[in-house]
């Protein structure tokens, strides 16, 4: 792609580089507008500075990376409810003896899910029960949360299914499944070893203390039992009042329910407090002296104490018939419940059927997303409500900034210069093309990038025999994937991480920039360099 014109190009980058201020320093003090609305002030820019067009604008939205993230989120929601991910929770937290084996849990568990479930899914689901754990432990955040991003980036390099990027890479080089996984998965296992052995190198006497973070010593301990009591749900929207919601008022409800249930439960109690009260009025003090008036008084205190006594009796009847109908409806919604547990298992099984069989992945996870809102048989809107759509917005704006910044031909030009010496078939050339790979990741994203050099790279190795080529494109998916661990733009489970940890309730974590920076630049060398002398 040759280079646009130079007011082009200027307007551009100033696009991209307002874009790039604005996600990596959120609340910068000239213009504290967040994530979000930084991604669709570089959007908007781009179209205002004619460096694309509105139509192109719209065009380089990709609605199937958005419809994979939203129905996966779905599927998630309907999981937590069906208590699959309180499992995954128990492995994670069970028998623990110490901080560093907690952080070789989450870098396992985190790396498998994400090669079935997508790294984003995975940390989605994880990022708020990691994050309690470690305030359980009064262990300091970050290196968990790390470990949970990182590890989730690596593991989903192993199949096509793990992330967008692998998707489009064995769409286009017609690699099969399981060539793609025999591939990639001796450098994701040995990757995720690396991973957890610079972790515990880099924070092994923050780990073996238990003092926290400076900038968080006044943080709460979450106690055990919020941590069993865990919901594995990406919620992330702030909620209505309390009064005002239907969680208020379910919570009402439930309580007035479980006042009348412990009468029931205790009718002996009902009895003693009837008694007690017909001796109280039936031993009220008399004085010597005879009336009338007090002899009537005392004839209508008997008539109240028969008319109580009566009303008591009614009453202890009415609750013994709500006891009835309420085991009735508690045994209905138990069956209810499991049924629908058990539905949940078998779509989500199918989903990933569908996904191996090679469906399209985005529309296969919005229909399962939609069958289990249909089996649900309620109003989808409570859990609708739980899917983070700042995040989608954001992806918004980012895909038409970053497409904006490619029709520049500034990442086109760099290519062109570097392509002569970035052959896979010698030791400089895949370390050039991995740099060159690492740094436009970072700057314009790993799917453009993918759909950027993967032809042109496999075109480059083509010429020299088929396995290079085949190589080709198994090094582009695998240091695309784990360039996402350079920086937090790296990508989508960097970003859903920090806004998961900032927004938690009461126990919030907020991971900056440079805290990653400083982990993930050394680690994501690292780890790259190790995997790609596995990859044939």
């Amino acid at each position: 792609m040759a280079m646009a014109s130079a007011v082009k190009v200027v307007l551009g980058l100033i696009a991209f580089g307002i874009f790039w201020v604005l996600a990596v320093f959120p609340s910068v003090p000239f213009l504290p507008i967040g994530r979000t609305a930084g991604s669709l002030l570089g959007a908007m820019l781009m179209v205002v500075f004619r460096v694309e067009t509105p139509d192109e604008a719209y065009a380089a939205i990709d609605l199937s990376i958005l419809g994979l993230l939203f129905g996966t989120m779905v599927v998630s929601i309907y999981l937590e409810r069906a208590d699959m991910f309180r499992y995954l929770g128990n492995l994670l937290a069970w028998k623990s003896p110490g901080a560093k084996d907690l952080l070789c849990r989450i870098c396992l568990i985190s790396a498998i899910s994400s090669a079935l479930f997508t790294n984003d899914t995975s940390c989605v689901i994880l990022t708020e029960f990691v994050l309690k754990v470690a305030r359980q432990h009064n262990l300091p955040p970050h290196p968990f949360l790390l470990a949970l991003a990182s590890s989730s980036n690596i593991g989903s390099s192993a199949t096509p299914i793990g992330n967008p990027q692998n998707l489009a890479i064995a769409i286009n080089s017609k690699i099969s499944f399981g060539a793609f996984v025999t591939g990639i998965l001796p450098s994701m296992l040995v990757g995720v070893v690396v991973n957890i052995i610079y972790l515990m190198c880099m924070y092994w006497k923050l780990l073996s203390s238990t003092q926290k973070d400076e900038e968080d010593a006044t943080a709460e301990v979450v106690s055990d039992e919020d941590v069993h009591s865990h919901k594995f749900s990406p919620a992330t929207l702030e909620r209505f009042s309390y009064s005002n919601s239907q969680e208020g008022r379910s919570a009402l409800e439930t309580t007035t329910i479980n006042g009348f249930a412990s009468l029931i439960s205790h009718p002996e109690t009902l009895r003693n407090r009837v008694t007690s009260t017909e001796n109280e009025i039936s031993n009220v003090p008399s004085s010597s002296a005879d009336s009338s008036k007090e002899i009537d008084g005392s004839l209508r205190r008997e008539e109240t104490v028969s008319s109580k006594r009566e009303s008591s009796v009614e009453r202890v009847r009415d609750i013994s018939s709500v006891e009835i109908s309420e085991f009735d409806e508690d045994s209905n919604s138990k069956w209810k419940r499991r049924l629908l547990k058990l539905c949940t298992y078998l779509v989500t099984v199918g989903m990933l059927v569908a996904l191996l069989a090679g469906l399209n992945m985005s529309w296969t996870a919005i229909t399962a997303a939609i069958v289990l809102v249909v089996l649900d048989f309620e109003d989808a809107r409570p859990s609708l409500d739980k899917v983070s759509y700042s995040l989608l917005v954001f992806f918004c704006g980012m895909f038409i900034t970053v497409d904006g910044f490619n029709k520049t031909g500034v990442p086109s030009y760099m290519w062109d210069k570097l392509e002569p010496y970035a052959h896979v078939n010698h030791a400089a050339g895949t370390a050039l093309l991995a740099v060159v790979i690492l740094l436009l990741s970072n700057l314009a994203s790993n799917v453009p990038t993918v759909l950027l050099l993967g032809t042109r790279v496999a075109a480059s190795a083509a010429a020299i025999s088929t396995a290079e080529e085949k190589k080709a494109w198994l090094t582009l998916a695998w240091v695309s994937t784990v360039a996402g661990n350079l920086s937090l733009l790296g990508s989508a489970a960097n970003l859903i991480v920090c806004e998961q940890a900032r927004s938690a309730r009461h126990f919030g974590y907020t991971l900056s920039f440079w805290k990653h920076l400083k982990f993930g630049f050394p680690s994501t060398l690292l780890v790259t360099a190790v995997g790609l002398t596995l990859i044939r």
